[in-house]
């Protein structure tokens, strides 16, 4: 071990180094065992936040084409007196459409 102190990190601010080192060697100890603690602990609760992100954005309805968006909702149009079923969500400004299937499937 170096006779020196050690450098503080620059990200630390100056209370804070003041403070540490007007510590004794078991506060310091302390001080390290629960940042240690406390930084694996919000790096497992981000991981955990990501990770039900990306579930919730995996998660496709059944027959959900690729080209369509997962906010989609499946609206009803009528053309020419028959009735049909179609994707429909929002982007933007603008409403878009993708045809799924006739309402009744004889026609």
């Amino acid at each position: 071990m170096s006779s020196e102190p050690p450098t503080p990190p620059t990200s630390l601010s100056t209370d804070l180094i003041k403070t540490l080192n007007e510590s004794t060697p078991d506060y310091l100890r302390d001080v390290a065992t629960y940042a240690e603690a406390l930084s694996e602990y919000k790096e497992r609760k981000g991981r955990l936040e990501e990770e039900a992100d990306q579930k919730k954005v995996e998660k496709r309805p059944d027959g959900l084409p690729d080209d369509v968006p997962v906010k989609a909702t499946i609206t009803i149009k009528e053309i020419n007196d028959n009735r049909y079923y179609y994707w429909q969500w929002r982007e933007g400004d603008q409403v878009k459409s993708k045809y799924k299937a006739p309402i009744n499937p004889d026609e």
